[in-house]
């Protein structure tokens, strides 16, 4: 069944290397599950709500994206854009946690059209190949810096932005999260290099391991009142009746009081940056996993879009933020995850996860850290497929541009929209204007007039 359904034998891989994808892809993503319920609860919304309501639209967007397009990614609340609709919707703008909720189901719906029309697909095909390579590096630099900061290691710095943690300070919590996620990176790297099946998972859980270790023995100290928790697993079960306190709160709204040209605003600005990170994400995971074709295409595009289109609708009715692709699917793709039963393996954990929440928000940010660090590098490998010759400066400098942009403005579609910009700009005055197509022309034109009106 398995076979017939995904396709395992023609993707070259089989059941058992899927499901180890899927679990890994999982564990990478669980920290989802307590951090969104913590930004949104921000906006007045109940955390076991905004819980249930990500685990539910997790698991819907991900099977869809299982049996619709047969592709090993994963879909969750957007980190970014949660942050997007609590502090700058709801408490910057001060509407109500329902209307922004509107506004993410509004979003859904014209996705849902703009990819059944064939206009993403459009404009993920319109991209250059060089700039899609660019895209899956950098993401990888992108989803380390997460990891670093998850971390703890990379700290705020006011002289210089961001620095190196002061291991000797606190160091019962942040000192000892910082070296735990040290030595899992160099475990899940030699595991790695030595070709270990599930090597990125077994890191995590080795790290994780490593932890509670050290709790046990009095080395690391809970501190929840700084963010540092217990690290053995609990055993617990979530109030499920707490999902009605958000399900469908995005149809009962009252419009008295809002601009409606800044509701606009709102609606465009959630799917400005929903679809270029998500054409982001399906760009750089697939280029790492070698699933684009000679053209830099990826076959199963439109369906990937619309499974996305109807995670976010969903989501909207369920109760929590934009639900889009997560690049942490390149995680499980790093094990070998290629098909469709990788995401239905990770759809399935998700839905699991709300009867045992606790346990799996247990797994803790310096175990997950040493996995995105080492996902990230092997996205950085693909610099290698850059063409950086003098004959070719004219796209490379942008492919650059959009690389160092994603982890310094901490956004993959601003990565996108510099490398989009640059490359029109560059080609038009340096006699390469035969490059570039109309829907370029019309992105460009487009990322402008977002930086001047938004």
């Amino acid at each position: 069944m398995l076979e017939k359904l995904f396709k395992l034998k023609a993707h070259g891989t089989n059941a058992k290397t899927e499901m180890v994808a899927g679990l890994t892809t999982f564990m990478t993503m669980a920290y989802i599950l307590a951090v969104n319920p913590s930004i949104l609860s921000a906006a007045g919304m109940d955390p076991t709500a905004v819980l249930l309501a990500t685990c539910f639209a997790s698991f819907i967007g991900t099977v869809c994206m299982a049996l619709m397009a047969n592709l090993p990614f994963a879909l969750s609340a957007g980190m970014g854009l949660n942050a997007f609709f609590a502090y700058t919707v709801v408490l910057g703008f001060g509407y109500s946690w329902q209307i922004a909720l509107l506004a993410v189901f509004i979003e859904g719906i014209l996705f849902l059209a703009l990819s059944l029309s064939g206009i993403r697909e459009a404009i993920f095909n319109a991209i250059p190949y060089q700039l899609k390579q660019a895209v899956s590096v950098g993401i990888g630099i992108f989803i380390a810096f997460i990891g670093l900061q998850n971390s703890g290691l990379c700290i705020d710095n006011p002289a210089t932005l961001v620095g190196l943690l002061n291991f000797t300070e606190s160091f019962s919590t942040r000192g000892i999260c910082a070296i735990l996620t040290l030595l899992g990176t160099f475990i899940t790297a030699i595991l790695y290099i030595r070709q270990v099946k599930g090597s990125i998972l077994i890191g995590i859980i080795a790290t994780w391991g490593l932890g509670i270790a050290c709790q046990l023995t009095g080395v690391y100290v809970p501190d929840p009142s700084k963010g540092f928790f217990d690290l053995l697993p609990h055993l617990g079960f979530t109030d499920f009746s707490k999902l009605g306190l958000t399900f469908g709160q995005c149809f009962k709204f009252d419009m008295a009081g809002v601009d409606i040209f800044n509701f606009l605003v709102i609606i465009f600005s959630f799917l400005f940056v929903d679809l270029f990170d998500t054409l982001g994400t399906l760009i750089g995971v697939s280029a790492k996993a070698k699933m684009l074709d000679e053209q830099g295409r990826l076959p199963q595009i439109r369906p990937a879009l619309l499974a996305d289109s109807i995670a976010t609708a969903a989501g909207a009715v369920l109760g929590t933020s934009t639900t889009t692709t997560f690049v942490e699917s390149s995680a499980g793709v790093a094990v070998g995850g290629r098909t469709g039963l990788t995401a239905m393996t990770t759809a399935f954990l998700f839905l699991i996860s709300t009867l045992f929440a606790p346990v799996f928000t247990a797994v803790p940010a310096f175990a997950t850290a040493p996995a995105l660090i080492i996902v990230g590098f092997l996205m950085f490998s693909n610099v290698a497929q850059l063409k950086l010759t003098d004959d070719n400066f004219y796209s490379a400098i942008p492919a650059y541009l959009c690389i160092i942009a994603m982890p310094l403005f901490y956004s993959i579609s601003e990565g996108i929209s510099f490398g989009v910009i640059s490359y029109v700009l560059i080609s038009m005055l340096c006699g390469k204007r035969k490059e570039l197509n109309a829907i370029l022309y019309i992105l460009a034109a487009l990322f402008v007039l977002k930086y001047i009106f938004l």
